[in-house]
């Protein structure tokens, strides 16, 4: 049989070649892959701020002329900073 890799003839029966070392067959096992780990902060930055952003539309509604507004738009600020921390544990599992 010939080497895939340099063309050698080597015997039927190699596991290697003997010029280049090349194996003659695929591997059994192949490695796994490694998942490229994301910055953890990029979830505690959003977070922060959507709680920031509830926190001013909170104070904004006690001098606004309808504060209800402000009121529901600071409410939905915290519920989407509890569902991104929420989301940050479970995928940290």
């Amino acid at each position: 049989m010939l080497c895939k890799h340099c063309g050698t003839e080597i015997a039927d029966t190699a596991i290697v070649c003997y010029r280049c070392g090349a194996g003659t067959t695929e591997p059994v096992r192949q490695p796994a892959n490694i998942r490229q780990k994301r910055s953890s902060m990029l979830g505690f930055v959003v977070v922060a701020l959507l709680l920031l952003l509830a926190l001013y539309m909170g104070q904004a509604s006690r001098t606004a002329s309808d504060p209800n507004t402000y009121q529901t738009i600071a409410g939905v600020l915290v519920g989407a900073a509890l569902v991104v921390f929420i989301l940050r544990i479970v995928r940290r599992r």
